[in-house]
């Protein structure tokens, strides 16, 4: 398979080695063909934007003036209304700060009297919480016991096994791998010459 793949890469490289000097040629042929019109393109961007020039001036001119007309007209207003703002503002502050004061004086009290409700809903909360627990913990304790007899048997019987031992199991299983390899190949190899056939 990788042979015919290499056998098509060769013959597009054939194929785009013939087509590279008449697709340059075209390409050559276009830009001669249109170096006239290009010119004359830019020569046109060229004149409009020396054309243009005083006409943009004039523009940004008019805008500032219609600008600074509107800012005329509408300063006066904007200074009383910014003004007359900050006069309320100030008048807005004056009469908020006693009650303020009220208000921050109230809040300790207030925290202090939630406090006294919402604490014995927290310690109900906590007291049954605290319970399921200790249910929880009764009955996965054996469990988690048994877990930890089963690692410590299993350690104790990793511990145990000679290299010996391990190098007999290598020997063992290697020629049983070789098998299996051999016998992969072979399917590839059946898999790989039905594709080819198509």
């Amino acid at each position: 398979m990788s042979l015919r793949l290499d056998d098509l890469h060769a013959q597009i490289k054939v194929l785009q080695g013939a087509v590279s000097p008449v697709t340059d040629s075209v390409v050559s042929t276009i830009v001669d063909a249109t170096a006239d019109f290009q010119a004359s393109v830019i020569n046109d961007i060229n004149t409009l934007k020396a054309e243009l020039e005083p006409k943009r001036l004039e523009l940004k001119e008019v805008l500032e003036n219609h600008i600074a007309d509107y800012r005329l007209q509408l300063e006066p207003i904007i200074k009383e209304y910014f003004e007359k703002h900050t006069t309320e503002m100030e008048a807005l502050k004056i009469r908020l700060e006693p009650i303020v004061e009220q208000m921050r004086a109230k809040v300790a009290t207030n925290v202090e009297e939630t406090k006294a409700v919402l604490m014995p809903m927290v310690e109900s909360v906590r007291s049954k919480l605290t319970e399921r627990l200790d249910s929880l913990r009764q009955i996965v304790s054996p469990y988690v016991d048994e877990y930890k007899e089963q690692l410590k048997k299993a350690y104790g019987q990793a511990q145990s096994i000679s290299p010996e031992d391990i190098q007999a199991l290598k020997d063992k299983v290697t020629p049983m791998a070789e098998d299996i390899k051999v016998q992969l190949t072979s399917i590839f190899e059946a898999v790989s010459a039905l594709f080819n056939k198509s």
